[in-house]
């Protein structure tokens, strides 16, 4: 197989570097790190050399002045001269319906590359629709051993999500995220499975075969697709399924394990609202959670998911992060000379000090034909962000001239739901006029 027309040479470059292609005992030299792919990518910018360029015969004069402790050249040469490893690999896993997107690439995760910066995986193995990676959602998270109780009610929130069209995001693994994702394909919702082991073997089950047939459902895994089960990557996989929602569920917590390790991350991080389910169980750890500044869901007769994601969260100093899929300011130079593409208004905020995580970035980024803008501010604010102000602004931009909900969804990538409950506010306030058939908004002149 030639793999030169089903991938781009800098994703070539980049599954070279940073890749399994067989099980990690039997590789004679093993890939790049994140972090050390971090390092050799910031390297490259320095150098104006892309991935790519390293593509040839001999790259070893391309290396000449790189020196790490941890990375010699001839690793990175060893690892380049894996072509026909890959290429075996690629084939392989292509016939069982599996694809690869790298940072590099216009389908990437956009909020993985805003929260996580240089930590987001440098290459991502899936299958199914890959335009869900990119759609957000509520992330659902909980133990293997949840009860039957837990298990009804975490069934119910994933039908909620289907039909309130609000995505599904979890782990796939057995319990709590195989049950939420089920109950959302039963209804026909889209579904975003981070797996942290056989993906290969996920793509052909039976379980999800009517969620990626019909396109409502992706699954991913930054690891080795045909990886046995690894408590490391099991527990390193939790920052993704947050990472790729807008807001999270805890149902079921214990005391110890990768559900309470990666709440506790992402209320640390601040990167999505953190709702927990109320229980009975003495041995969960759902109320330490709350303790910690994650929220009790009340459970009521009207219960909507839409709910999840109208708060803010109380960590002002990681807005930057948090909300960095807020809205698309208008276009701006880029930092560092990038393409031109959109950038989020609340991405204004980036500190000075993510400058080298930027460039680590952009050196992935020059190789795609993306028309996204990335903002080129790095001033920092203090104190809170009011973003529903922010919003505001941006309509009276966007709204001179009456303008529908999905152009206005398109235009600022806020989530639907909350979207529509702040103009739902701007029109109380009448700051903002709605109309009918079609329905469309403008902003009153007075404003």
């Amino acid at each position: 197989m030639n793999i030169s027309t089903t991938l781009s040479s800098t994703a070539q470059a980049t599954l070279l570097l940073t890749s399994y292609f067989s099980k990690a005992s039997s590789e004679k030299t093993k890939p790049l790190t994140n972090a050390e792919w971090g390092r050799f990518a910031l390297w490259l910018k320095e150098k104006s050399i892309t991935p790519a360029d390293l593509l040839v015969q001999d790259p070893a004069p391309l290396l000449q002045g790189w020196f790490d402790s941890r990375i010699s050249a001839e690793r990175i040469i060893e690892l380049l001269n894996r072509g026909h490893s890959l290429a075996l690999a690629m084939e392989k896993w292509q016939r069982a319906g599996l694809w690869v997107v790298t940072r590099s690439d216009p389908e990437y995760p956009r909020r993985l590359k805003q929260r996580l910066k240089t930590d987001s995986p440098p290459v991502l193995f899936g299958c199914g629709n890959k335009d869900l990676l990119n759609a957000g959602g509520l992330a659902v998270i909980g133990s293997r051993n949840a009860s039957e109780s837990e298990l009804a009610f975490t069934d119910e929130v994933g039908a909620k999500a289907a039909f309130e069209n609000i995505a599904i995001v979890s782990g796939g693994a057995r319990g709590v995220d195989e049950t939420a994702m089920l109950g959302a394909i039963r209804i026909g919702g889209a579904v975003i499975g981070v797996m942290a082991d056989s993906l290969l073997k996920a793509a052909t089950s039976s379980k999800w075969r009517r969620g990626l047939m019909d396109g409502h459902a992706v699954l991913v895994s930054p690891f080795y697709p045909e990886a046995g089960f690894s408590a490391g990557n099991a527990m390193a996989r939790n920052k993704y399924i947050y990472c790729l929602a807008d807001s999270s569920l805890v149902i079921h917590s214990g005391k110890k394990g990768g559900t309470l390790n990666g709440a506790e991350e992402n209320l640390k991080k601040a990167w999505v609202p953190l709702w927990v389910k109320q229980t009975n169980d003495k041995d969960a750890a759902n109320a330490d959670l709350v303790g910690k500044g994650g929220r009790w869901l009340e459970e009521y007769p009207n219960f909507a998911v839409a709910d999840l994601f109208n708060i803010v969260s109380k960590h002002v100093d990681q807005s930057s992060v948090e909300q960095a899929d807020l809205f698309s300011m208008p276009e701006q130079p880029g930092l560092l000379d990038e393409p031109e593409i959109k950038a989020p208004i609340a991405q204004v905020q980036l500190e000075a000090e993510h400058a080298s995580e930027e460039k680590v970035l952009a050196v992935e980024e020059q190789c795609n034909s993306s028309n996204e803008t990335v903002s080129g501010s790095s001033e920092s604010k203090s104190g809170p962000t009011d973003f529903y102000q922010l919003f505001i602004e941006e309509l009276n931009r966007l709204a001179q001239e009456p303008i529908k909900l999905e152009d206005l969804i398109e235009q600022t990538q806020l989530h639907k739901s909350q979207l529509t409950a702040w103009l739902k506010r701007a029109e109380d306030e009448g700051v903002v006029k709605k109309l009918n058939r079609p329905v469309r908004y403008k902003i009153e002149s007075s404003n």
